[in-house]
């Protein structure tokens, strides 16, 4: 007290009882878990989705400290039968109501008196937690199965005409498996199963992190990267180039084009977060102009860009378009051609005096898993054309010689076709990035078995979903920081308001964040964290830019070495780790670059 006085007494403050109470919080104990509660809330979709608030003891106190909400994702195709998507929708609301019956009871009892800043200690309590749920799961079924196995004789004595007759209709299928094995079509992976109830472990642990970031008082992002650094305050911090999908091309009637899903934008990385955020807006109200109902009377200038767009893309143009928003917060068109979507946005860009290549960039995602037809064994690109896997690899190349600011290309092809993704890194990488979104879906998957399922790629869609652990995050960035590969951070379809996927990828390093477009408040929020983070370390003078580099891929690099033949990562000396493998550098995807050249 003496000491604490004599301070005072130097010092002078203007609140002397709110300086003593800073003074005597150095001696409190460190703030710990003392509650969990789950609740159902919904998403930007309507859909239910899980939100976990965390309560601390801080001096004695209950205190909430914060919350996260979860996003809801599915599996099931933009396509889907409307019995499987109803299906889906009860199985993803019983799956919340399990998950906030988790956090209310066990996780919740297991977690207190836990400090929120040991997010390893909480990670490997949820990790035993969701094991011991899948191991009882699997106890269940096993009961299940056993009733079904004395039921079923009993029932196949009374009706043995109504078991006949499925049994017929399933040897029919094997018959067409036979002729896609003779088409060489490697048959689709089984869908990952997800445990109901999971959303838990994964809010409880970004929770968790949230909750430690602020008892820490620092940002978020810095508490990843504090955590993925060994505790190491990195000294500069590259923030992540936005994908802006600008795009959304519908895959039904009277639209041909299946292949795109979106047409994503990609600043340069001269310009800011900012700058670039901007210069998107500006390139997305041209091309709202372009796609209005043609009974509205253009200006001079857009009666121009319509003749050039009709010569250029075709006379089938969506007149609804720039009423019709998709969830993914971008603009609903429909295309007869793969060309069209690129000459449109080549069009929307000459119109405002910006160059494709120069000014800008493009991403496109297939969604390629979407388009096989299995009993052919093509991918059905247009409605009525379809392309062998070989013939998809010698279209991309010629898509992409004769769009050369075609910088990314995301799920070109299915996980399953190895071989041709070999083919299509050896022939495109080090010009454009071939990115795996649906098979790096389950990160817990890639983290257990490393054999694993994404095949040669220059990197990966990261998405935190279901049991996913933010250890699990961190873990899985720092190998692919010293392989071939980059991170991309993805929002799920389903999204949130929850802005924490930002401070995700800021603080795990990640190359891209693809977060959907700018006209859906939950998809904005995220942008806007982002500039705001960009603003803070440029005033603390931490902010380093951002570069793009190519990979090269060698010719006779089989297309199974992955993940588990690649070495252990490497020390970070500095945050985050450049490539291990040799790659191509481009020094300024700025304007030096004509609008006809490849990006070598």
């Amino acid at each position: 007290m003496e000491e604490a006085l004599n301070a005072l007494f130097a010092q002078r403050p203007a609140d002397l009882y709110g300086e003593l109470a800073n003074y005597f919080s150095k001696f409190s104990k460190a703030p710990v878990i003392c509650k969990l509660v789950g609740r159902k809330v919904f998403d930007g979709v309507g859909q239910p989705t899980l939100e976990v608030e965390i309560y601390c003891t801080v001096k004695n106190h209950e205190k909430r400290i914060c919350s996260t909400v979860m996003s809801s994702h599915s599996q099931i195709p933009e396509n889907a039968l409307p019995e499987t998507t109803e299906a889906d929708e009860k199985e993803r609301n019983d799956s919340v109501n399990a998950a906030v019956e988790w956090v209310n009871e066990s996780l919740n009892t297991m977690l207190r008196d836990l400090k929120p800043t040991d997010q390893c200690k909480v990670d490997k309590m949820l990790g035993e937690c969701f094991t011991k749920k899948v191991e009882e799961k699997k106890e269940i079924q096993k009961q299940e199965e056993k009733e079904e196995e004395k039921a079923t004789p009993a029932l196949t004595s009374c009706t043995p005409s109504a078991t006949t007759l499925p049994g017929k209709k399933k040897a029919e299928r094997p018959g067409k498996k036979v002729a896609i094995a003779e088409r060489t079509i490697p048959p689709a992976e089984p869908v990952e199963s997800v445990l109901c109830g999971s959303l838990a472990i994964g809010g409880t642990s970004l929770a968790v992190a949230k909750a430690g970031a602020t008892i820490s008082r620092i940002p978020l992002y810095l508490h990843i990267a504090l955590l993925k650094c060994n505790q190491d305050s990195p000294k500069e911090i590259t923030l992540p180039l936005p994908m802006v999908t600008l795009l959304n091309c519908e895959k039904f009637s009277p639209a041909k084009l299946k292949l795109v899903k979106e047409v994503m934008l990609i600043p340069p990385v001269q310009l800011s977060v900012k700058q670039g955020i901007e210069r998107v807006l500006d390139i997305q109200k041209e091309m709202i102009r372009l796609l209005e109902p043609p009974g509205k009377a253009p200006s001079p200038q857009l009666a121009d860009s319509k003749k050039g767009k009709a010569r250029n893309t075709g006379k089938k143009a969506p007149p609804q378009a720039s009423k019709r928003i998709s969830h993914l917060g971008c603009l609903i068109t429909g295309c007869d051609n793969l060309e069209q979507p690129l000459l449109l946005m080549q069009t929307a860009c000459n119109n405002i005096g910006l160059e494709l290549g120069a000014d800008m960039y493009l991403a496109i995602n297939c969604a390629a898993h979407e388009l096989m037809d299995y009993a052919k064994g093509k991918y059905e690109i247009l409605t009525g054309t379809f392309k062998s896997p070989d013939e998809m690899v010698d279209m991309y190349v010629e898509l992409i010689n004769k769009f050369p600011f075609i910088i990314a290309l995301i799920d070109p092809l299915r996980k399953e076709d190895r071989e041709q993704w070999n083919n299509i890194c050896c022939a495109l990488g080090s010009k454009c990035y071939l990115i795996a979104e649906d098979a790096a879906t389950y990160i817990s998957k890639l983290k257990i078995d490393q054999n694993i399922n994404i095949p040669t790629c220059s990197g990966v869609v990261l998405k935190y979903i279901n049991q996913t652990k933010v250890s699990d995050l961190i873990e899985l960035t720092g190998l692919l920081d010293g392989q071939r590969h980059i991170t991309i951070l993805g929002s799920p379809d389903g999204e949130s308001s929850d802005d924490s996927l930002v401070d995700l990828a800021v603080g795990l390093g990640a190359r891209f964040i693809k977060l959907g477009g700018l006209s859906r408040g939950e998809r904005v929020t995220k942008y806007n964290r982002l500039l705001a983070i960009e603003e803070e370390l440029a005033k603390n003078r931490t902010l380093r830019e951002a570069n793009l580099e190519f990979i090269t891929f060698a010719e006779e690099s089989p297309p199974e070495k992955q993940l588990s033949d690649a070495l252990p990562p490497p020390k970070r000396d500095s945050w985050p780790p450049p490539l291990a493998q040799p790659a191509l550098q481009v020094r300024s995807l700025p304007a030096q670059l004509p609008g006809n050249s490849t990006l070598t």
